[in-house]
């Protein structure tokens, strides 16, 4: 897991600081669960990632930005920077994507995921198989 999390880490780039995995927040007593949580230092901003096993829906668009507003909100200081949301779902439709964040003020990422069966042999002993990703996504996710 922790090989997983650093290259995904590295995917992301430089100046991602992991938080946490189905990180819990308590908002006026009820608990919801961030998939990923991250700060990213260069930025000195929170980043809430969340993964979607299926095509984007725009009621995503809105529970990414509770999310955003809730960690700005309770967790955020003065010193930090607004909190950066992304998306990553199974697929999307850019014009969906395009109406659902029209009116949203957050910093919101929306990207599609890629799984291919086809990877070189050097890789294969070294990568997990699609079926162990799937199911590792599948899991953050409930």
């Amino acid at each position: 897991m922790v090989n997983h999390i650093t290259n995904f880490l590295l995917e992301l780039g430089a100046g991602f600081s992991f938080i946490g995995k189905q990180y819990r927040i308590e908002i006026g007593g009820d608990e919801f669960f961030i998939d990923l949580l991250f700060y990213h230092v260069k930025l000195h901003c929170y980043v809430v990632v969340e993964l979607k096993s299926v095509k984007f829906k725009p009621e995503f668009a809105g529970q990414l930005n509770f999310y955003i507003s809730a960690i700005d909100g309770e967790i955020k200081t003065e010193l930090d920077n607004p909190t950066i949301g992304i998306l990553i779902c199974k697929s999307k439709n850019n014009t969906v994507v395009e109406y659902a964040l029209n009116r949203v003020e957050s910093p919101i990422g929306v990207s599609e995921y890629t799984i291919t069966k086809n990877l070189p042999d050097e890789l294969k002993n070294t990568l997990p198989t699609i079926e162990e990703i799937e199911a590792e996504l599948e899991e953050i996710v409930e």
